[in-house]
């Protein structure tokens, strides 16, 4: 019999040993490989193409929501399975019009997790009891209101949405640029068109947009941001607004 392969992407090492000693119980799954960040997660799949990735949301480097997106765009044929303690509207409606195939918070998922895994790897969705009910009464009230029950807000593109995060958790551009292989002057670029988009032009402002949104996990974050005021021109990560000497973020 074949097992079921899981990808484990969580960045609290405790919550990890616990998931893997809970899946890794069963005699048709298998535990191939974690992750404690997004960024690593996103690799980790298209290297073993696992079945299912299970998947937090706030994680550094890459967000669950950006890497799931990357996930399923790959095209490879692993299905996402969401694992977070977060289990609001937005957060719910941002995964599943990424291509997440389920969503568990993570108080129910003792009883639900394996549940969760044997009926995603077979090509359905799962959700929380409490998440598909919520599910439930917003299409209901959209549709006796007569309109969507929502839309993620896509105004910003997925390499936008990735230097977001990462001003957000601190780095500056020369750091950016290292991670995701790009010029400083293309991550100037990106940086002055989220800036623009979302019409916020200092790194505090940024910040708490990035915490409201799901994007960072703490809001500890913003506390620790010194901002620059903005100079005549911005080479590289000497000049600009947003290059403060920021220290490494404060994760909860």
């Amino acid at each position: 019999m074949k097992k079921i392969s899981i990808l484990l992407a969580e960045d609290h090492v405790v919550v990890r040993q616990g998931l893997r000693s809970l899946l890794s119980a069963e005699p048709d799954i298998e535990v191939i490989g974690e992750a404690d960040n997004g960024r690593q997660a996103v690799r980790m799949a298209q290297e073993l193409r696992p079945d299912v990735v299970v998947m937090d949301i706030a994680m550094p480097m890459l967000n669950g929501l950006e890497a799931t997106c990357q996930i399923v765009s790959d095209g490879i044929p692993t299905k996402v399975l969401i694992l977070s303690s977060y289990a609001d509207d937005e957060y719910v409606h941002q995964l599943t019009e990424a291509g997440a195939s389920g969503y568990l918070v993570k108080q129910e998922a003792a009883s639900e997790l394996i549940k969760a895994v044997r009926e995603i790897a077979k090509g359905n969705a799962y959700f929380s009891p409490s998440i598909l009910r919520r599910l439930l009464e917003l299409y209901r009230e959209s549709y006796v209101k007569g309109r969507p029950a929502g839309r993620r807000n896509e105004h910003l593109t997925s390499r936008e949405q990735e230097v977001l995060q990462m001003v957000a958790e601190g780095h500056v551009n020369k750091q950016i640029a290292s991670t995701l292989n790009l010029s400083i002057k293309t991550i100037e670029k990106h940086r002055q068109q989220l800036m623009d988009k979302l019409d916020i032009h200092e790194v505090a402002g940024l910040t708490r947009y990035a915490v409201a949104h799901g994007v960072v996990e703490s809001a500890e974050r913003i506390a620790g941001v010194t901002e620059t005021p903005k100079g005549p021109g911005s080479g590289g990560d000497a000049a600009g607004p947003l290059e403060p000497g920021l220290a490494a973020p404060t994760r909860s």
